[in-house]
């Protein structure tokens, strides 16, 4: 049974990986997705509106949750109610469907739905034993995990307010990845012509982790091909999600498309493949009000994984720790689905906050800052949009009512508004709007150092590390340098290769567009060579020239 730490990669992939840095292709072509059309039909219960998770109500509901082993401890049931004194509001629970575990009965699935109620969870219902098909030769397919749902449809039909169907976990490994888009169709188009109206959760290949894009790149379509338009997507963030960058930019993605999406999975311990920024990715979840679901409560073959120990709440881990009561955690976040009796008699709204102002705006942030609203019984907190026509983006969330938007473009025009929330979820008006530009950054001190990192006959893996050692940020950069031996590029990650000759010119991707001052940014590429490989010796960044290394 698969009850080990997450590996995005499969030991062949891994030992490869240390070679080229499989890992760092996680963004080698990020393609943003077009924005989603919704389709009209809306389920009774859970269900997508506008881009976003509801309840049957139109009550927005935030997934903020864990996972639970279920299929492999069946007798640790009770755990749900020690995951809901935790302030969960969500499970994803684990089940079989027969074709790698023993399969969940249907009494069994009856059962887990009823304790998610009795316990006031809204459940996630998924099949792990399509887990890293094409590469695990054990994996099922999402077609067999289909026809288990099916199986299942006089207990899972009626539950619509309180169950999500997740088809299959991480359905596809590192093998072919881009054949993941026409079974995930077909499966979810199954589920609907046999008439299942439940929202529906699909998992990204490469191990839940999507390195190379093939969710994001296809989510458009796979979205479309959902006549009801209550398809969520999950993306699971382990190692291959480890600077926050990365996390920003592919959640971002899929918020600003109004594609549903969830943090499905995720882990904050370092292992042999990096060390995934858990603070990033629950900080952007709360920024985007996107849900997340920790891996996972207990009984991991490598404990490190478990938020508590033994199945017991009383011994809980520092991951434990981290996600119930740190920063952004589901203590501090959860609110629980107002289906169980759990909405607020508090309707009244914050009066709208007064009209920003806008000051120390650089090239990439600005702070805003407003007068604070007013409310019957207390504002919680303020929501920071941008306005771009009919359409807003949240940018950043604020306890206090100032807060400092970062990750701008330099020379960019922007406009910003303020919504004020209270603790039972009421939204106030928008406020008026400014107007801010920011300012445009010139070239600043540089650094750059290149290294090989291994060379073979006819080609070599080779990283440049650019570094900002002025007092600015760098936005929109551009990297020149020269190769003396004939050597090209024939494939890059963190930028975009242009060469002539020997000339070679990199701009950056958009994770790396941004050099904050006294940061740092590496970009990693592919090259053929001949017999002689001289590293270049002079590099210019827009145009000025950097120290070499």
């Amino acid at each position: 049974m698969r009850r080990t730490r997450k590996s995005p990669l499969s030991p062949l992939w891994a030992a490869l990986a240390a070679f080229i840095g499989l890992v760092v292709l996680g963004a080698l072509s990020p393609s943003v997705a077009q924005a989603a059309e919704e389709p009209g039909t809306k389920a009774a219960g859970l269900h997508i509106s506008d881009g976003r998770l509801v309840e049957g109500n139109g009550n927005d509901f935030v997934m903020r949750g864990v996972n639970h082993a279920h299929t492999w401890y069946p007798n640790e049931l009770g755990s749900l109610a020690d995951i809901k004194a935790q302030g969960a509001n969500t499970v994803r629970v684990v089940l079989a469907d027969g074709h790698r575990w023993t399969a969940n009965s249907a009494s069994d699935v009856a059962n887990v739905i009823a304790q998610c109620k009795a316990n006031r969870l809204i459940c996630v219902l998924e099949v792990h034993d399509t887990t890293g098909y094409g590469e695990e030769s054990a994996a099922g397919t999402l077609d067999q995990a289909a026809d288990y749902w099916i199986g299942l449809k006089d207990v899972l039909a009626g539950q619509e307010n309180y169950i999500v169907i997740n088809i299959g976990n991480e359905p596809w490994g590192n093998t072919d990845p881009a054949g993941w888009t026409a079974p995930t169709i077909a499966a979810i188009q199954k589920l609907r012509n046999a008439g299942f109206e439940h929202t529906i959760m699909v998992d990204a290949p490469n191990w839940g982790q999507d390195w190379q894009q093939v969710m994001r790149t296809n989510a458009q379509s796979v979205y479309a091909a959902d006549t009801t338009g209550n398809l969520i997507f999950s993306i699971h963030m382990y190692s291959v999600f480890d600077t926050a960058a990365e996390i920003t930019d592919y959640l971002n993605a899929f918020v600003s498309a109004k594609l549903p999406i969830l943090i499905g999975e995720f882990g904050g311990p370092a292992d042999q493949w990096g060390d995934p920024d858990e603070d990033t990715m629950m900080a952007t979840a709360e920024q985007l009000d996107i849900g997340y679901l920790a891996w996972s409560w207990s009984g991991n073959t490598d404990p490190i994984l478990d938020l508590v120990l033994n199945f017991d709440p009383a011994q809980m881990t520092s991951w434990g720790q981290r996600i119930f009561t740190g920063a952004n955690g589901i203590a501090q976040t959860a609110k629980e689905a107002t289906v169980f009796g759990g909405g607020s008699s508090d309707t009244q709204a914050p009066t709208a906050p007064g009209t920003p102002t806008a000051s120390a705006v650089t090239a990439t942030s600005a702070n805003l800052s407003w007068t604070a609203s007013t409310d019957n019984v207390g504002v919680a907190g303020y929501d920071v949009v941008r306005v771009s026509g009919g359409t807003e983006t949240k940018v950043a969330a604020s306890t206090a009512n100032s807060v400092t938007v970062t990750g701008l473009t330099a020379n960019t025009a922007y406009s910003f508004a303020v919504y004020a929330r209270d603790a039972a979820g009421n939204r106030s008006a928008r406020s008026a709007t400014v107007s801010v530009t920011t300012a445009d950054t010139p070239a600043g001190s540089c650094s750059v150092g290149y290294r090989v990192v291994g060379e073979w006959q006819g080609g070599f893996q080779g990283e440049i590390a650019i570094r900002n050692t002025g007092t600015s940020a760098v936005s929109g950069w551009k990297l020149a340098f020269t190769f003396a031996n004939g050597q090209t590029v024939s494939n890059m990650w963190g930028g975009t290769p242009a060469q002539s000759g020997g000339s070679v010119t990199v701009t950056p991707a958009s994770y790396t567009n941004t050099i904050p001052a006294g940061g740092s940014v590496t970009v990693g590429f592919i090259g053929s060579k001949g017999a002689t490989n001289t590293a270049p010796t002079a590099f210019t960044l827009n145009g000025a020239a950097c120290v070499n290394g």
